[in-house]
């Protein structure tokens, strides 16, 4: 059996209605600081506004061609500190995130030359926490009570990962 072949591509226009299905479904809203349903003209205008910023990378993971997820990867600071976020397609198979983020950190710390990738997860993300940590992140804080859903407040986890922490584990 063939090894699959699995990249990250840029994100295309042709890319915008499946991203937001994804994006829609409840495993994965019910995960993210903007939990309403986002309709096809918003999420239009968030695609119309990124490729305007040199700063962010919007990517798409496959696996042998067929799109498995969505990564954000944000420069906020001078010297390479990004942030960055994503998930797999709710239909991905399991087991896809974690070749999902490890192309996420080859390309953040090999292809665009970042310093530091960031991340953040509500605390009630058990699934989140555990991966960040999996791919070799560290826990730098925890934001006590910083989202607000509209009834209740919550923690958000902060993650960070150096370039050279994740090529001593590579």
């Amino acid at each position: 059996m063939a090894t699959p072949v699995q990249c990250l591509r840029p994100m295309v226009s042709e890319d915008l209605q499946r991203v937001l299905v994804w994006r829609n479904h409840e495993s994965v809203r019910r995960y993210m600081y903007t939990q309403h349903e986002i309709a096809l003209h918003e999420h239009s205008q968030w695609f119309e506004r990124a490729p305007k910023d040199a700063n962010r990378h919007l990517l798409i993971f496959e696996t042998d061609g067929v799109p498995l997820g969505f990564i954000n990867i944000h420069r906020v600071a001078a010297g390479g500190i990004a942030e960055w976020g994503g998930y797999a397609a709710p239909d991905a198979s399991k087991g896809t995130g974690r070749p999902l983020g490890q192309a996420t950190l080859q390309h953040a710390f090999t292809q665009i030359g970042m310093h530091k990738l960031c991340g953040q997860a509500l605390a009630y993300n058990e699934r989140s926490i555990k991966f960040h940590l999996s791919l070799g992140f560290h826990q730098e804080g925890v934001l006590r009570e910083q989202r607000f859903d509209g009834q209740t407040y919550h923690g958000v986890v902060c993650f960070g990962l150096l370039a050279r922490e994740w090529q001593a584990k590579s």
